[in-house]
């Protein structure tokens, strides 16, 4: 397939960004016998595709792995759409802003200060998502712009944006996919974080019956870090009727916390 790029994409709710657009190399056929498409929007755009727009050298490869979908018949016909992070503001951007009324006051006050350098920004970049992107998307491609075949997808932050935004906005997504979800909001095992999103959750999680989430962790690097709270997340999660297929809460063995790791699985959290 291509990658479109809509360069420095304005915005009235976050700084301008590119955006990379993944089209299948069949779309324009597709498109000339009446099919539409799926989107799945996937968050740090610049790690998606090109290994050379990546601060690592590393990508997801997610074109090779929608491919390989689609071509086998296991996969809708879908786009991807990938915003990139904003490099300065990126934990603002992805951090639930309606998780931090329930973290302690001094931490979350030292947290907004310096993590979030002043304020969280997560509802603006999700404005951004829903009133700016998505409109533009639907009218540049041949999307179905119904909530059932549109859904977010991230990895460790870009996880937990995924989830808020499907809690913030259940009609127009219809699922998300963490992978390596940061519930620890740090880079150090806690529980006063994860005790915050499960708060939001109980709180805010849509029916289980309307959407499809998955989450995970590996168990090496900052990914064994989450153990306590993905299995607390998932808990809860199916104490409110989470369940499979719609839900996966899995452990990925010998799994770390890069690109590598991701793109191994990528293709499964897709299918």
């Amino acid at each position: 397939g291509r990658v479109e790029r809509l360069r420095h994409f304005a915005s009235r709710h976050v700084d301008a960004r590119h955006v990379e657009v993944w089209l299948p190399p069949d779309y324009e056929a597709k498109v000339g016998a009446g099919r539409r498409f799926a989107v799945l929007y996937m968050h740090d755009g610049q790690m998606l595709f090109d290994a050379k727009t990546t601060w690592n050298g590393k990508c997801w490869h997610v074109d090779q792995a929608a491919h390989a979908l689609m071509t086998q018949q296991l996969a809708r016909d879908f786009i991807i759409v990938g915003p990139w992070n904003h490099p300065a503001f990126r934990h603002s951007e992805y951090f639930p802003a309606r998780f931090l009324p329930h973290l302690p006051p001094p931490l979350r006050e030292a947290f907004v200060g310096e993590a979030l350098r002043g304020r969280a920004r997560s509802d603006d970049y999700l404005r951004f998502l829903v009133e700016e992107l998505k409109p533009a998307i639907d009218t540049r491609y041949a999307t179905r712009p119904e909530r059932a075949a549109c859904f977010l997808m991230g990895s460790s932050m870009g996880g937990l944006i995924s989830l808020y935004g499907l809690c913030e906005y259940p009609r127009v997504f219809g699922g998300a996919a963490g992978l390596s979800t940061h519930w620890i909001g740090t880079s150090e095992r806690n529980a006063e974080f994860p005790a915050a999103a499960m708060a939001y959750l109980r709180q805010s999680l849509p029916s289980p019956a309307s959407v499809r989430w998955w989450t995970d962790r590996g168990t090496l690097e900052l990914d064994a870090n989450y153990a306590e709270a993905h299995t607390g997340v998932a808990a809860l999660a199916r104490g409110k009727g989470f369940a499979p297929p719609r839900f996966v809460a899995r452990v990925i063995e010998g799994a770390g916390h890069d690109e590598d790791a991701w793109a191994r699985r990528v293709h499964e959290v897709m299918r």
